[in-house]
């Protein structure tokens, strides 16, 4: 590849860790040497991108550097298409908006080539029983993650017992069949995780919850034993 292709190539290799990675495996995923390596970084930070981290301890692209547009190969766009449709049909509105208006954007700065493969994409999303979705539930509780805020639910459990909690929500996960919640339970003083579809009253209170979302969230990656780059 040319030094520029490559140096975009870089770029994009950084953007994808949020973590110090080291120059040996970014000169590996390149097919570089060290030493080349260590002289585009450099050319990078004359160009004002703010790459931290010297030799030996790893790099990392802080925020506040925008990539030049990216020319998307035929697979990456099947694959945004896809990921915009799944998230167009099992999602909340604002999130199924925002999904389209994406792929409205992308669709208005690639070639014709691919904006044909775009919108002729032969990927398709299948139906479900939206019933399981929670849409309205979602849209609720994504919005008080955001603000960091409170929630009190009423909560069934698999027997049908009911139990009313006040929980500090961070996190939604996306299933085939279920969404599920991850969130502090101050009932149980721990991390928790609650179906959408056994909540059966949910009220926000506007309350601020005393910790960071983010924190909460590491927490949970590491009772878990989840890696993140």
């Amino acid at each position: 590849m040319s030094r520029s292709e490559r140096l975009l190539q870089l770029l994009q290799l950084l953007r994808n860790h949020r973590y110090p990675v080291s120059g040996a495996d970014l000169a590996f995923q390149l097919n570089i040497s060290l030493r080349t390596l260590y002289r585009d970084i450099r050319s990078l930070q004359a160009q004002g991108a703010q790459i931290e981290g010297e030799t030996g301890l790893g790099y990392v692209l802080r925020e506040g550097f925008v990539l030049p547009p990216l020319m998307f190969t035929p697979e990456e766009i099947e694959a945004l298409v896809l990921g915009a449709r799944w998230v167009s049909e099992r999602t909340d509105s604002e999130l199924a908006g925002s999904a389209r208006q994406a792929l409205a954007k992308i669709s208005a700065i690639v070639t014709p080539a691919l904006r044909y493969r775009l919108d002729e994409s032969p990927l398709l999303v299948g139906p479900t029983d939206s019933s399981l979705l929670c849409q309205q539930l979602v849209l609720d509780i994504r919005q008080a993650i955001e603000a960091e805020h409170k929630l009190v639910i009423r909560y069934g459990d698999r027997d049908g017992r009911q139990t009313e909690r006040t929980i500090w929500p961070f996190a939604i996960g996306f299933f085939d069949q279920i969404r599920l919640l991850v969130a502090w339970c101050e009932l149980r003083k721990e991390i928790r995780n609650f179906r959408l579809d056994r909540i059966t009253n949910l009220q926000t209170t506007g309350n601020k919850y005393p910790r960071r979302r983010q924190t909460l969230l590491n927490e949970w990656y590491r009772q878990n034993n989840i890696s993140r780059q």
